[in-house]
């Protein structure tokens, strides 16, 4: 159930990651992974981020979770300017915060027991000791479905899913209010992706908590949010809710992505109007000018290349940056 209580509220918010050549180490330029991109998260709900690979999704949720420090903007969380925070004062914020990585494999260290990267975190933020904090890794792996048996056992010894529970166990240890889910089914099988999705979906209802659901499965993300952000090239292009986003995309690369989504029904299938994108994603670290899509966009015209669309509010709820989503409306 969803409130208009903002949690999280990002403004303008850029990330770019240096590029250095040479002897002296020179910039000469940079990669625009996140360049400029606003957003609210209202509590207890469920935003979806979508976009294609390399589109600066990953870069957003690290950005505003402060893993990466950003270049400029803010990220207002309950109020409070994380981007200001000295490091004592963010480690204070990041027990409300968390993030479950997109690789189990990865994320995991090889050398750390489960009970030991369960219990990391109340260590650390000094919630627990002792036995307590036993009990409590138990109780976090009853939660996600695992036995508390395993506790003793190292991340070598679970299957993907298995491991994506455990981190899952690991961000809800501090009982956070807010979760960066990055692409946490992508690595998994598709039997095990909707288990841990039904997870995730059970563990909001029971802890009332608030998700950014980063993902290219525009079907689970259908499923997931309650509200969906489409990134092209380091910026949002479209922001609605889950409906209004999968019924009347306003934006033409919105509705080249939902193109692509197959249909069960053959006839619905074979009368619908696809939508191919010609050329491939530009670099980030040289985007086109004015409208970042307009070297693949079907509608373009000169001034999509002379200015930037701005980010509007062409329906209630419903914003798009497109010179000529007017004509979709």
């Amino acid at each position: 159930m969803t409130t208009n209580n903002v949690l999280l509220q990002v403004k303008d918010l850029v990330k770019h990651f240096p590029i250095h050549q040479g002897v002296f180490r020179r910039q000469v330029g940079a990669v625009r992974a996140v360049d400029g991109i606003s957003f609210d998260v209202r509590e207890g709900e469920t935003l979806g981020l979508v976009g294609e690979s390399g589109c600066g999704k990953t870069t957003a949720g690290r950005t505003l979770m402060q893993l990466y420090r950003p270049t400029s903007g803010s990220v207002l969380f309950e109020g409070v300017d994380l981007v200001r925070l000295k490091a004592g004062d963010l480690r204070r914020m990041r027990r409300k915060m968390q993030i479950i990585f997109q690789d189990p494999y990865a994320s995991l260290n090889p050398r750390m027991s489960v009970q030991d990267i369960i219990g990391e975190p109340l260590v650390v933020h000094g919630v627990a000791s002792g036995k307590d904090v036993q009990e409590r890794v138990h109780q976090l792996l009853e939660l996600v479905g695992l036995s508390p048996t395993f506790s003793n056992r190292f991340p070598h010894e679970f299957s993907g899913g298995q491991r994506q529970r455990i981190g899952v166990a690991r961000a809800l240890a501090l009982q956070p209010s807010f979760i960066v889910c990055d692409e946490p089914i992508s690595a998994l099988d598709v039997s095990v992706q909707a288990q841990v999705v039904n997870l995730l979906e059970e563990l909001q209802d029971q802890f009332h908590l608030t998700y950014l659901f980063i993902a290219h499965d525009l079907s689970m993300v259908r499923h997931i949010s309650d509200r969906v952000a489409v990134m092209y090239l380091g910026v949002v292009v479209e922001l609605a809710s889950r409906d209004e986003i999968y019924e009347s995309p306003l934006h033409p690369y919105t509705q080249a992505l939902l193109s692509a989504v197959p249909i069960p029904d053959p006839f619905a299938e074979a009368q619908r109007r696809r939508v191919i994108l010609e050329g491939d994603v530009p670099t980030p670290t040289n985007p086109p000018s004015g409208c970042r899509f307009r070297t693949r966009c079907p509608i373009a015209q000169p001034v999509c290349a002379e200015s930037r669309p701005d980010f509007r509010e062409l329906k209630p709820g419903h914003f798009v940056a497109c010179h000529f989503a007017d004509q979709f409306v």
